[in-house]
């Protein structure tokens, strides 16, 4: 297995000799405004560039991974740069009419038990936020990947820490995670993703898995860096079972 970041959600996973390109947001820097009501209004979306040129993103990638169909997880850009004929799976029937309205034609909604190419796929619960704010944010997903010549990945979302959370740990025992860890926040609301003591208690609900934190520094109300987490992480005694990759960073497991 290896797992690149690219930026932001944006992972290339390749699994069991196949290459997932999850939740791709492919925008040069500074392309949207910024998300409303919320930190950083003076700059633009993406704050940074991609580490890596598009075509080389997106060479070789046998399909594409959508945890939901937010700007920062699935944009213009990469509905113009991806194939319309790339196969796409997507957490449910609203966002398969929506993918396919775009002009995609091979989408896929994911399961508890969907198979692909050999390996497995788990639709995973999850909440992006905490009470009121999840009227707003609306549904979204993670998955598992499993086969038997892999560690079993679970790839969280843009999920909170919660009991959903826990369950999918307890269900699927994955030696890798990889979190939503950026604490990205509007103004009022709470965290929409994993904060530092969300992924810690990530930790300990999978004391021995591998957990690397994306999602971070990448868009306008993102309020945890990759240092104060690591500087966190040190602290609490998790260093040595957590990754926080820059953007362009790749891991073989």
């Amino acid at each position: 297995m290896n797992i690149q970041l690219i930026r932001n959600a944006t992972l290339l996973v390749t699994y069991a000799g196949k290459k997932v390109l999850i939740d791709p947001m492919l925008a040069e820097k500074g392309a949207y405004p910024p998300f409303p009501d919320s930190p950083r209004q003076e700059e633009q979306n993406p704050l940074v560039d991609l580490p890596l040129p598009v075509e080389m993103i997106l060479q070789d990638v046998d399909a594409v991974l959508l945890t939901h169909l937010h700007l920062d997880h699935f944009d213009d850009a990469a509905k113009d740069a991806l194939p319309k004929d790339m196969k796409l799976f997507v957490q449910n029937d609203a966002d398969a009419e929506t993918v396919k309205e775009s002009g995609f034609r091979h989408v896929e909604v994911l399961t508890a038990h969907t198979e692909w190419q050999g390996i497995g796929l788990a639709k995973t619960k999850g909440e992006h936020g905490r009470g009121d704010i999840l009227t707003l944010t609306g549904e979204v997903c993670g998955v598992v990947f499993r086969h038997p010549s892999e560690e079993t990945l679970y790839v969280a979302g843009d999920t909170v820490w919660y009991e959903g959370v826990q369950e999918e740990i307890d269900r699927h025992a994955p030696g890798i995670i990889v979190v939503n860890g950026g604490d990205n926040q509007f103004n009022q609301g709470g965290s929409l993703v994993m904060s530092k003591e969300d992924i810690l208690e990530v930790h300990r609900a999978a004391p021995h898995a591998t957990i690397l934190s994306v999602h971070m520094e990448a868009v306008n109300h993102w309020m945890l860096s990759r240092e104060e987490l690591a500087h966190f992480a040190e602290e609490r005694g998790f260093h040595s079972h957590l990754l926080v990759p820059k953007d362009g960073e790749k891991y073989d497991f």
